[in-house]
């Protein structure tokens, strides 16, 4: 379970985030005192930072620029400074994504799952597995029992996905916008198509009852 590290002096923004990520299947640390900012989120070791501009006794921008000095850790700016060179300048200090508040909560989680997934270290881009069940991402199959199966661009991701939060539900919603890395609407149906091709592609290598359905909340592995 990926660990985002929130850092926003505004409380109710902040306990909004919090919830946020955490109903999508993130951790969550945020910072509440502002003297030391970079050297409480290294010692947090997240996987990425939510990071305000305007935060008490200094800049976000310069947190990034001190920060990317020590850590590559992935930076996603979240403002209500939305004017072009804030923009750039966010960007030039070592922030890797930038987005304007008032934020779209799906279009945050999707730039959050994108991000994470570019940032990945290459073996976790590489073979995964849980439970005998094993994803070759680079190959695009699944082994299990001695057998081997090719997976679709949708099947590996829906895989790859459900078994990086396994123990965990994971929402239709967040599995659409992993899909499709888009705030369009999608036909609910075409997600049900796609998990039940891949029930179907999975029990061809002998592995039933893999994917668990949770009414009206999304699947888990």
């Amino acid at each position: 379970m990926a660990l985002i590290y929130v850092v926003e002096d505004d409380e109710p923004i902040r306990r909004e985030l919090t919830r946020l990520l955490e109903r999508s299947g993130f951790s969550v640390a945020a910072c509440t005192a502002f003297d030391e900012i970079v050297e409480e989120i290294v010692e947090a070791a997240p996987d990425l930072v939510l990071l305000d501009l305007t935060l008490p006794k200094t800049d976000g921008q310069l947190i990034a620029r001190e920060l990317r000095g020590l850590s590559d850790v992935p930076i996603i700016v979240l403002t209500s400074r939305t004017t072009e060179i804030d923009e750039v300048m966010s960007m030039t200090m070592g922030a890797d994504d930038f987005i304007s508040k008032p934020y779209s909560a799906r279009v945050l989680i999707a730039h959050i799952e994108a991000l994470l997934r570019r940032s990945a270290p290459p073996e976790e881009r590489g073979v995964i597995a849980h439970e005998g069940v094993t994803i070759d991402l680079g190959r695009s199959t699944a082994s299990a029992n001695g057998r081997q199966v090719e997976l679709t661009k949708n099947e590996v991701r829906i895989l790859a996905l459900l078994i990086s939060r396994a123990g965990s539900i994971v929402s239709r919603e967040a599995i659409m916008r992993d899909l499709w890395d888009s705030d369009a609407f999608i036909d609910d149906n075409t997600l049900t198509v796609n998990i039940n091709r891949l029930r179907a592609t999975l029990d061809r290598i002998g592995v039933r009852d893999y994917l668990v359905t949770h009414r009206g909340r999304g699947y888990s592995v």
